[in-house]
């Protein structure tokens, strides 16, 4: 049996559990880097919470090298929330020829907003015959789940999800894109910026490269193309929640003073040519004491249907996710697709093998 030999982009929270999830389904991890010098030169297995495994964290300014050295399958990158941020990572796997799963959000589906560096990725890994999939909770959580429960419907008018979830538990990345930590006041002239918008103005800033999407403006991209629907129109709505009473952030390492925002609300709503409206939302915060992840989604049309994931371990699923992808990465065509191009996903019973 050949190993599926797997490169790890970013030690932080999210690796622990993709990195022995790929060894539990009989791969291998062949390098990890990462960009915090604490992290350079540990053994994986200290991340993992395991026994050493003679692989060690490089820096990410070697990542060229490394996969040179190592000549991994694929990539598994889990660091950064925007394709930009992630975009020369991406780039160097590619001329290297290596495979790239991510949990960046917005490569979940880049296309409707950052179409220049998304075209640009599409084309380099098409002439390299290598694939980009952005995926993780959102591909069954937000995806494949309701795409599942609208096939079981005879008429759709309106698709209405909201989802929350701890930015603790995503790092410092993850945080910062929901503006933990900002005054109110410059949580509006930075990631509410865009709230009263114009779809032209909008349009020149994905242009420029410089448009924020939150999550769930990619999601409503997936779900439009997975369900046939032709979208007309489409707004966000970025929304502060502050803080009551004084809070602590371990991932910013930050007391929140009361008024302090500790994460947002982002409202995306859609007009198709079906006569479909899609209105979903995230919310993503510092959570206090009593507060837990919650996933609900309802189909209204005939039959209406409600489903509720309550407590959702967001972070295992989303781990779980990616290992159980790296199949269908490895066997799909070249270029940068979204999951809604592929098979529906699948649990690994054994070993990567059997799926390949």
């Amino acid at each position: 049996m050949t190993k599926v030999r797997v490169f790890q982009i970013g030690c932080g929270k999210m690796s622990k559990y993709i990195m022995r999830y790929v060894y539990e389904k009989k791969g291998e991890i062949v390098g990890a880097c990462d960009i915090k010098k604490e992290l350079i030169g540990q053994d994986i297995g200290k991340i993992m919470e395991s026994e050493n495994k003679d692989i060690f964290i490089s820096s990410v300014h070697d990542l060229d090298s490394m996969l040179k050295k190592t000549k991994p399958n694929v990539a598994v990158i889990t660091t950064m929330s925007v394709l930009n941020d992630i975009s020369s990572l991406v780039r160097t796997c590619i001329c290297n020829g290596v495979h790239v799963l991510t949990t960046c959000e917005e490569a979940f589906f880049a296309e409707n907003s950052n179409p220049i560096v998304y075209k640009e990725l599409d084309a380099l890994a098409k002439a390299h015959h290598v694939t980009i999939i952005g995926c993780g909770y959102q591909d069954i959580f937000w995806g494949n789940m309701i795409s599942n429960i609208c096939a079981s419907t005879h008429r759709i008018t309106k698709i209405k999800g909201s989802s929350s979830y701890n930015v603790e538990d995503y790092g410092i990345a993850l945080a910062k894109a929901h503006g933990a930590g900002l005054t109110p006041r410059v949580f509006d002239e930075t990631i509410a910026s865009t709230n009263e918008m114009s779809e032209e103005e909008r349009k020149e800033l994905m242009n420029q490269k410089s448009f924020f999407p939150s999550y769930m403006w990619n999601v409503v991209g997936w779900l439009a193309k997975k369900l046939g629907l032709h979208i007309l129109s489409m707004k966000q709505k970025c929304i502060p929640i502050l803080t009551e009473e004084k809070i602590h952030s371990d991932t910013l390492n930050l007391d929140l003073d009361s008024g302090m925002v500790r994460g947002m609300s982002a409202v995306v709503s859609a007009v198709t040519e079906e006569n479909i409206l899609l209105e979903v939302e995230c919310i993503g915060k510092v959570y206090t004491k009593d507060e837990k992840d919650k996933n609900e989604w309802i189909v209204f049309g005939e039959p209406t249907t409600q489903v509720l994931n309550d407590a959702p371990d967001t972070v295992l699923l989303t781990c779980a996710d990616v290992v159980n992808r790296i199949p269908h990465v490895l066997k799909a065509p070249s270029g940068f697709l979204s999951t809604a191009d592929l098979p529906e996903p699948v649990y690994i019973v054994s070993s990567f093998d059997k799926y390949l």
